[in-house]
């Protein structure tokens, strides 16, 4: 079986791979590591041949059977995990999740709230580390 992570070049798309990676290793599953642009010109989200070698430099010494997808066929990000989870019959997606604001947290991302609702196997949201802000003192007048 297959674990699927979703992966961007940010924060949160490390923290779901190196959550992705101890899943694999845990249970003895292939990681298949899915990069989605859903346009023609792929966005920062995209991964690039340096972010690429970068993750194939954390896996290679793992040990774990991995793939690295990316796609660029116009589909939305959320349809192109889901339907690689329907596909592999995988037994996990791992999706990353920025932090939000107290509003923010009103609303999940699109992209997160359809994979968790439509995944076929079960799906383990994970965050970066959050990151302490400067505690200076504040400038105002």
């Amino acid at each position: 079986m297959s674990i699927i992570v979703g992966y961007t070049p940010t924060p949160q798309g490390e923290a779901a791979l190196q959550h992705a990676i101890v899943e694999a290793r845990t249970h003895g599953h292939d990681l298949v590591l899915v990069n989605v642009s859903p346009v023609s010109e792929p966005r920062s989200s995209f991964a690039t041949d340096e972010d690429v070698a970068r993750v194939r430099a954390a896996l290679d010494p793992t040990g774990l059977r991995y793939s690295i997808r990316q796609l660029v066929r116009g589909k939305d990000v959320a349809d192109e995990i889901v339907g690689m989870a329907t596909e592999l019959s995988a037994a996990l997606v791992v999706i990353g999740l920025r932090h939000r604001t107290p509003v923010g947290k009103l609303l999940l991302g699109s992209n997160s709230q359809r994979i968790l609702l439509e995944s076929p196997c079960p799906v383990t949201a994970v965050k970066a580390p959050h990151r302490r802000r400067d505690a200076g003192p504040s400038s105002g007048a």
